[in-house]
């Protein structure tokens, strides 16, 4: 069974793993420049400071995806604008639980749950243009797709293009899969 549920204290470690236990070659796949890490323990400082502000005030929010009651992932947003926008994430974990179509199905749960949690009328998307799997994900899910550009999308990527895609409220309902 699959569910989501808001990340609490305890999953900080499980995040921290999948971020510093990760290959190298994964990151750099999503577009992580490795010299760009910060350390472990100012990621997990970070993540409790998060927990502890208003969802008004959440820099980044995230929800942990769960299989049958096990932490197997995560989806976050970050550049929140609460009640306007924000730029959403996606992690599978393990890579066995990678291209299983599991991204998809917890993602038709938690992106409805950011709408009305974060009072959103607009998300959006950039993974790395190289990268297939969160791409073909969003274009499945009925994301609009706005361009690739080149940017430094986040404080740990390297220069990269990017593809922007696009979610608006009032196309929720139309959400494939949902």
């Amino acid at each position: 069974m699959l569910s989501i549920r808001e990340i609490q204290e305890s999953d900080i470690p499980l995040l921290a793993d999948y971020w510093f236990h990760s290959s190298d070659q994964h990151l750099i796949g999503m577009g992580v420049d490795l010299a760009k890490m910060p350390g472990r323990q100012d990621f997990e400082s970070m993540l409790r400071d998060q927990l502890q502000k208003p969802v008004e005030s959440k820099e980044t929010y995230c929800v942990i995806w769960l299989l049958d009651g096990q932490p197997i992932g995560h989806n976050n947003v970050n550049n929140i604008t609460f009640g306007k926008q924000a730029n959403m994430h996606l992690h599978v974990w393990h890579p066995a639980n990678r291209q299983s179509g599991l991204g998809h199905q917890f993602l038709c749960q938690s992106i409805p749950y950011f709408f009305k949690t974060l009072k959103l009328e607009k998300l959006y998307c950039e993974p790395y243009a190289h990268n297939p799997a969160p791409n073909n994900t969003l274009r499945k899910l009925g994301f609009e797709f706005v361009k690739t550009y080149r940017t430094i999308p986040g404080s740990i990527n390297f220069e990269q293009e990017v593809n922007q895609w696009l979610l608006r409220a009032d196309q929720l309902n139309q959400l494939a899969g949902a």
